[in-house]
């Protein structure tokens, strides 16, 4: 380990590229949003910081979510678009086994066959709102799409697209493994940050102050990646996709219905990986 700053110097410029959930070849990386709508963000200051309920009815079936009180930008954003009707008649345009279902996109209503979709939004983003590890990607977890980080380092998120987690299990030696290439990518992404940092004590052979730094990232690195006990539970039982960890907002869970998302999650898909057939919000409604 001493050497890794070091051999970082050559490459800083490719870092920003390298990091940001690569773990798994499956991310939720989208275009950008186009302003299509009229919609406008909410205070970001709320004073209410309970959770909410939501139904959820499709053409496949019916869930119901929890959006979590203590990312209180997503759930007031997404509260404010249901009460619109914004989701009515819009597609579940992304789909992939053991992975995730991704709906949102405005620009899916109605959309022809074959239409590239995933890159409709309501002309705004919202701040992340990383609640880790409380909050993280289990089956059924609830999270935010976003744009990638090359072009959107703060990882601020879709002002409307998101998705649930159905994932898979992993072995306890599988998490192992992940938690190493977690642990490097983090570091990468840190040392990219520090980069002014690297390169001034470098250019001043200052061997003693890198390998200080060193230590401090490998450290933070190490605390952001390693599993909880429950994330460690819950990825081995029920399963996920921890791999987007920390990389995306996650803001609430499917408290019912369950099988409805397994139902979408299994349907046949093009090369985009749009269902062959459309799957339709027909609405959605707060539960008082």
């Amino acid at each position: 380990m001493r050497k890794l700053i070091l051999s970082l110097l050559p490459m800083l410029g490719l870092i920003a590229g390298s990091c940001g959930g690569k773990t798994d070849a499956k991310t939720i990386d989208m275009k950008s949003e186009s302003a299509s709508t009229g919609a406008t963000a909410l205070n970001e200051n709320p004073a209410d910081t309970s959770s909410v309920k939501v139904a959820v009815k499709t053409t496949e079936g019916d869930f119901e979510i929890l959006l979590y009180g203590d990312t209180p930008k997503h759930r007031d954003n997404f509260v404010k678009l249901v009460k619109e009707n914004y989701y009515d008649g819009t597609l579940f345009h992304r789909v992939i086994n053991e992975f995730m279902v991704q709906a949102g996109d405005p620009e899916s209503r109605n959309a022809p066959a074959g239409k590239h979709l995933g890159a409709g939004g309501p002309g705004y983003q919202i701040d992340a709102e990383f609640v880790y590890p409380a909050r993280f990607h289990k089956r059924g977890a609830l999270a935010a799409a976003r744009t990638g980080d090359q072009m959107n380092p703060e990882r601020k998120s879709s002002g409307s697209q998101f998705y649930v987690v159905t994932g898979k299990t992993y072995t306890p030696a599988e998490l192992d493994q992940m938690e190493q290439q977690m642990i490097q990518q983090q570091f990468y992404s840190l040392a990219q940050k520090r980069r002014n940092d690297i390169m001034r004590m470098q250019k001043a052979n200052d061997e003693a102050g890198l390998n200080a730094l060193q230590e401090e990232l490998i450290a933070q690195a190490t605390e952001l990646s390693k599993f909880t006990p429950q994330q460690r539970e819950a990825y081995t039982t029920v399963g996920g996709t921890p791999f987007l960890d920390a990389q995306y907002t996650v803001f609430g869970e499917v408290l019912s219905g369950m099988d409805t998302i397994e139902k979408i999650e299994k349907t046949r898909t093009d090369r985009s990986d749009r269902p062959a057939s459309d799957i339709k919000i027909l609405s959605m409604k707060i539960i008082e």
